[in-house]
C-alpha cells in the first residue's frame, strides 16, 4: 500500500528532512520525492510505502497535518486508493 504526501509552503531549511523523519518515525518508507522552490515557496510530493506503518493512517495524516501547522506549511497525506478513485473516470 502505498500515499501521496504534498507539502506547501515558504522555503525553510529542513523541510524534507523534518517530513522523512516523521515517516520513519511511523514506520513508513520515502520511496520517490519530487520538490520544486519557486521564488521563496516551497513544493513537494513524495510517494511513500505504508506497507509497515506502525500507527493508524488517519493518526499518521493528522500527525503531518501538525508538522505542518508547527513549520507555517500545508502538509496533506492521501491514501493511494483514494488517490486512484480520485483519478478514475
Amino acid at each position: 500500500m502505498r500515499a501521496v504526501i504534498t507539502v506547501i509552503g515558504k522555503d525553510m531549511v529542513g523541510i524534507l528532512a523534518a517530513v522523512a523523519t516523521k515517516c520513519a518515525d511511523c514506520g513508513v518508507n520515502v520511496q520517490e520525492v519530487t520538490q520544486s522552490v519557486l521564488d521563496d515557496m516551497f513544493a513537494m510530493i513524495m510517494l511513500v510505502d505504508i506497507s509497515s506503518i506502525n500507527v493508524g493512517f488517519a493518526e499518521f495524516a493528522d500527525m503531518l497535518e501538525k508538522l505542518g501547522s508547527e513549520r507555517n506549511l500545508m502538509i496533506k497525506a492521501m491514501h493511494e486508493d483514494i488517490f486512484n478513485a480520485m483519478h478514475t473516470v
